[in-house]
């Protein structure tokens, strides 16, 4: 039987008992004894002595009256009422208990009330006794009162507290001993209290007079009081002693530890210094290490080759001549950052240097430069053929797959290869020239170049036409041109496309194909873009108000993978339209099928987001790139447009018109409107419009003109087919007054 079972029979069993020594009282006690005055008296003095309490000093124990009203009644009512009046006491203090929030165990207040019932019963059973003993009778005399209320004190405290203690024992799995010394033999000082108190009030309410009962409580209460107040001072007093003691000890106790860390302190102290030596040697020989050395890879660092490379120019050119340095650019490693995470590209780099090592010899340099470029100077070759075999065994160990994490990784490689000239005078400029060497290689997509200074040249002309496109703008060297959008139908004028111009103030006019690349590489196109989104948007609103019949037309401007990957296209496009007062629809955005489809999720939902804006969207150069139909058909474009590739390379009796043909077709069956570019000749406008193309560009109806020259015509309403082709249109050569805000 467990604990919990065991200490639920045994507050059932008390609680029988106490239930019915509750009967017998009830039953058996002479209330005649009981006035109305003698009532009012027994309630008062429950109240009262069960409130009454003294602690002793410096002790947990006190001393209660609680139980006087108890003893009383057996003396002068009898036992029975006694029983009732402890069962009634009891009742009152555990209800006051439980009012002013003090924790009861589960059980607590039934057991208390059961046991003070049952115990009040066993005494009386011995109050009972006493008589036939000889002991007691005569209450009279003060031997025999006080006789029988000793005696009754004893009782009533042994019953009580045994009962007690093998409650909390069986409750805290105890010893019933260690139980009653623990927390019931405190206790006893209520008993022998109430038991005293008890016998003076018999004797004064039975031999005295209303006066000496009067002073007695006068007395008492006084006596009462002034305990209390002394008890509060003497503990005060001692409390005040003990915390003055307190934190005298804890004042010592802390001096003493203070010492004791102090002592330890010097003790280690010699220790400390010692060990601070040696870790300033290592930090040195670490400092020393970490100066020269790559982090993540382990190989040396820019300032170690730079070192290298110094020291070769110093033994002069006739060592230096048998060196080659290589320099080395992963291609893509920016996609694999951004697909796969850095902790992958920081492994892939790990990979790059173990393979740079195993396919290189011991008295070779190896160092990584930063991020994905690396450099090798190659010792004691023969020629410059022994360089170029190392830098193709390298692409071939490096373009090998890589499987990290799972990931089957790819990556492409570009080597530049310099040879030591008497041009170097520091290692920046051998650096330089590799670094030369491995972007042409890049530009032109081969895996190993050797720099030469031509190849010089053309790179400081291509870094100078950087620097001078970021000030194009600013210098007002860039201009608009505008190339007619005419419906091959009819010959009506649908819109244009606008085409940026650059005219150098020192190099004349370049091409669009020398320096839109170099915008695209460096992220210049997207300030650019914006730039003509703004010009284009103003110029188009602007001729929309020469005529009625103009106020359809559109405006087609190209963006750049590089723009369309950028979040702000979307507010470049909304601010050059509020700008301008342009309709959106009268905006056409031009995408390359290449840039559509390099990331084509992401591209579907930026075009979604340009779409809701209002404006056209176009795929250019449509067929020359490698396009999925799972993407295409999702992709919200409205025109497509045919590069110019397809139509001129269809012959005079309409040979190899079979890719036109398709690309229509195709562009018909997802209702869209088709476009072709670089339309030239007749032959090609009559082929486009049996194809049933919808519209075309070309040099057949104009090249591409400034915008001043282009407005003439507007306002000349210019014929665009060509003189004398059948169905030219229906555009005169009326000209339309300029309007005074316009001109």
């Amino acid at each position: 039987m467990n604990r919990d079972r065991i200490f639920n029979y045994y507050v059932g069993v008390i609680g029988v008992f106490g239930l019915a020594s509750l009967i017998f009282a009830t039953i058996n006690t002479d209330y005649s004894v009981i006035t109305p005055s003698v009532g009012f008296l027994i309630v008062v003095a429950l109240f009262a002595t069960s409130r009454l309490t003294l602690s002793l000093p410096h002790s947990k124990s006190y001393l209660s009256f609680a139980d006087t009203m108890i003893f009383f009644a057996f003396v002068y009512f009898g036992g029975e009422l006694a029983i009732l009046l402890a069962t009634l006491e009891v009742s009152i203090s555990c209800i006051y208990l439980k009012y002013e929030g003090y924790p009861l165990r589960k059980l607590a207040i039934p057991f208390n009330i059961s046991s003070t019932a049952f115990s009040t019963a066993i005494t009386y059973l011995v109050w009972r006794s006493l008589p036939v003993l000889g002991i007691g009778g005569d209450y009279s005399q003060s031997s025999d009162l006080i006789t029988t209320l000793g005696i009754l004190a004893v009782v009533q405290f042994l019953a009580l507290s045994g009962f007690a203690a093998i409650f909390y024992a069986i409750k805290n799995d105890s010893s019933v001993w260690q139980m009653w010394r623990k927390v019931c033999f405190s206790s006893s000082m209520t008993q022998v209290a109430g038991a005293g108190l008890a016998g003076i009030a018999y004797k004064l309410i039975s031999y005295g007079d209303l006066l000496t009962l009067s002073v007695s409580l006068v007395i008492f209460g006084i006596g009462y009081i002034n305990y209390r107040q002394l008890i509060h001072n003497i503990n005060e007093s001692i409390d005040q002693a003990e915390q003055a003691e307190r934190e005298k000890t804890e004042i010592a106790r802390a001096k003493a530890e203070e010492v004791q860390e102090h002592a330890k302190q010097l003790t280690s102290l010699l220790e400390k210094e010692e060990e601070i030596t040696r870790d300033l040697r290592q930090s040195q020989r670490d400092l020393k290490y970490a100066a020269f050395h790559d982090s993540l890879t382990d190989l040396p660092n820019r300032a170690y080759l730079v070192e290298r490379l110094n020291l070769l120019l110093q033994l002069g050119p006739e060592v230096a001549s048998r060196y080659y340095v290589l320099f080395l650019d992963l291609s893509r490693f920016k996609n694999i950052n951004d697909s796969l995470g850095h902790t992958v590209g920081d492994e892939v780099l790990r990979v790059v240097a173990l393979r740079l090592r195993r396919c290189l010899r011991d008295e070779d340099t190896i160092a990584r430069l930063g991020g994905d470029e690396f450099a090798i100077i190659l010792n004691d070759l023969s020629s410059l053929n022994e360089a170029k075999s190392f830098a193709f065994r390298i692409y071939d160990q490096l373009t090998q797959p890589f499987v990290i994490q799972g990931n089957k990784i790819f990556s492409d490689l570009h080597i530049g290869i310099a040879p030591f000239d008497h041009e170097q005078v520091k290692p920046e400029d051998i650096l330089r020239d590799a670094d030369i060497a491995m972007h042409n290689a890049k530009d032109r997509n081969i895996s190993v170049a050797v720099f030469d200074k031509e190849i010089r040249a053309q790179y400081l002309q291509h870094i100078k036409l950087e620097g001078d496109l970021r000030y194009a703008i600013e210098r007002e060297e860039m201009t608009m041109h505008y190339q007619p959008l005419v419906a091959l139908k009819d010959g009506g004028l649908i819109g244009f496309e606008a085409l940026l111009r650059w005219h150098h103030s020192d190099l004349g006019f370049v091409s669009p194909g020398v320096f839109i690349p170099i915008s695209e590489d460096s992220g210049i196109i997207i300030p650019i873009t914006k730039w003509i989104l703004n010009e284009t948007c103003v110029q188009m609103a602007k001729w929309r108000r020469i005529n009625d019949e103009f106020e359809d037309l559109s405006v087609s401007v190209n963006i750049s993978g590089r723009h369309l990957a950028d979040r702000s296209l979307i507010e470049d496009v909304t601010n050059a339209l509020s700008a301008s007062g342009l309709p959106a629809k009268c905006l056409k955005l031009e995408i390359t099928e290449s840039t559509a489809m390099e990331n084509a999720e992401r591209t579907i939902q930026t075009l979604n987001d340009l779409s809701d804006l209002g404006v056209k969207l176009s795929i250019d150069d449509f067929g020359t790139g490698y396009s999925s139909l799972s993407y295409l058909h999702r992709l919200p474009f409205d025109t497509l447009k045919i590069d110019r590739s397809f139509v001129m390379n269809v012959g005079e009796g309409g040979e190899d018109s079979g890719i036109l043909q398709t690309i229509v077709s195709l562009t018909k069956n997802l209702k869209k409107e088709v476009v072709a570019e670089g339309i030239e000749t007749e032959k090609q406008l009559s082929l486009l419009r049996d194809l049933g193309c919808d519209y075309g560009q070309g040099y057949l109806f104009s090249k591409p003109l400034p915008s001043n020259d282009m407005e003439t015509l507007l306002y000349k309403r210019k014929t665009w087919l060509p003189a004398g082709y059948e169905e030219r249109g229906s555009f005169s050569d009326d000209v339309v007054e300029a309007p005074s805000q316009l001109a």
